[in-house]
């Protein structure tokens, strides 16, 4: 299982596109995947046969894992198993027929520090986290889970340590020994966690219920676990974009014939956030527990709405080394694969901040949700003609300008209102000061 993203500990297997005993090749696509943020397909990693696979369609498999084996063309006869010894009592080969992307599993090694035995599966994360927070495998299995069949995700083993720091401790007399696990009532249930959503809801005659589909689902997690993780704040510039509108009016024939692209707003605007960010890299930084993670590639993520309304953040990979015509050909291309369900794992993962366009939807401005594990998010708002009092060398004048609303969302752990406030001043700077002589 490929890994699709920082924040993406698995994936749902939703289809294979192969049966065993399929013959397929280097990169063809053997299955299809779905993350909270991207479906996609997974190619072979080599030629052979499809031996077995080792999971459903609709099984939640942990990053790294094995989901198949295969058979590779050419080598020695005698089978394996999934940890790469012969079953036939000999030696290892040393060209193994099966081949698999799993080495000894995390899961395994995680289990082996934990005391007690388990009842059901937990993903390699979530017994990594367990191990971290000193929670034995008997507490462990007292939870009930959200995910599949009660399976505990990392949402569940996340909200209960914060619960565990909050919750009275059990009475215990002198002669008692601390118990190695809460008892059965402090057991973490679908209506303790901090999920806004998971309240009763009176349904009236008329209404109508409609089930959210699986993105949605995990869009809402994500969404209600940023707001819980990063305390937000959003901060707000008018900016003058008039030379910006003017220029690209009259350019963007002679560039799309030239180029053969359309030039939109967004890659100017991600132009003058790249340079924002060179200025305070501060707002490029992720947060690890106490630690910060400087960023030194400057990835942005541009959100894109899709066909369905859910949304998914493709990623312009170190968009300071693109030159406006780059920037412009890498948004199109990520858009235009984005509509039509062809994005691919990587393009949809490292951003170190991301620019969302409210102003798509004629709003002037909006208050995003940051997008984990980033710092800062910036809306830009619908560009309206607006009178403007302007300082001329002849005194003030009233004239027409095309003005827009920045908006910044950012993580006040990190980003204090000053370096926040700075940078969002600083990228509507670098917008008023576009040369509308500029070449392309």
């Amino acid at each position: 299982m490929p890994k699709m993203g920082e924040s993406i500990a698995e994936a749902t297997i939703l289809k294979w596109l192969k049966k065993e005993g399929d013959a397929i090749e280097l990169d063809e696509a053997v299955l299809e995947i779905a993350t909270d943020k991207v479906d996609s397909e997974v190619p072979a990693s080599m030629s052979g046969t499809l031996a077995k696979l080792l999971y459903k369609e609709g099984d939640v498999v942990p990053v790294g894992k094995a989901v198949a084996l295969i058979n590779v063309a050419g080598a020695d006869s005698a089978p394996v198993s999934t940890n790469g010894a012969t079953t036939g009592g000999g030696a290892p080969s040393a060209n193994p027929v099966m081949q698999s992307a799993t080495i000894q599993p995390v899961a395994q090694a995680a289990q082996s520090n934990m005391e007690g035995e388990r009842t059901r599966f937990y993903s390699p994360l979530v017994l990594n986290i367990a191990r971290s927070e000193n929670i034995q495998m008997a507490e462990l299995e007292s939870l009930n889970g959200t995910g599949k069949d009660g399976r505990v995700t990392k949402k569940d083993i996340l909200e209960y340590v914060e619960y565990r720091k909050t919750a009275p401790a059990p009475a215990t007399t002198p002669a008692e020994q601390p118990a190695a696990a809460p008892a059965t009532s402090q057991k973490l249930t679908s209506s303790q966690p901090t999920t806004s959503y998971n309240v009763d809801v009176p349904v009236y005659p008329g209404d109508e219920i409609v089930e959210m589909d699986r993105m949605r689902k995990m869009i809402a997690d994500h969404m209600v676990m940023s707001k819980h993780v990063s305390p937000h704040v959003t901060s707000f510039v008018e900016a003058d974009v008039t030379n910006i509108v003017k220029w690209r009016e009259s350019v963007k024939t002679a560039f799309e014939k030239r180029e053969g692209e359309k030039i939109t707003f967004t890659p100017i605007f991600i132009e003058a956030v790249v340079k924002a960010i060179k200025d305070f890299p501060g707002i490029n930084v992720s947060v690890s527990g106490d630690k910060i993670i400087k960023r030194k590639a400057i990835n942005v993520g541009m959100a894109a709405a899709l066909p369905n309304g859910n949304l998914i953040v493709p990623v312009i990979k170190n968009a300071d080394t693109k030159n406006l015509l780059g920037l412009t050909k890498e948004v199109n291309d990520l858009a235009n694969r984005a509509r039509t369900n062809a994005l691919k794992p990587d393009d949809i993962q490292g951003a170190g901040f991301t620019l969302t366009n409210v102003g798509t939807f004629g709003n002037l401005m909006g208050t995003p949700i940051i997008p984990q594990p980033q710092v800062a998010i910036l809306a830009v708002g619908s560009i309206k003609k607006k009178p403007v009092v302007m300082e001329t060398q002849y005194g003030d004048i009233i004239a027409i300008r095309h003005m827009m609303f920045l908006s910044l969302s950012y993580d006040h752990r990190v980003v204090d209102g000053m370096l926040g406030g700075s940078f969002l001043r600083k990228v509507a700077d670098y917008m008023e000061a576009f040369d509308p002589k500029r070449e392309y």
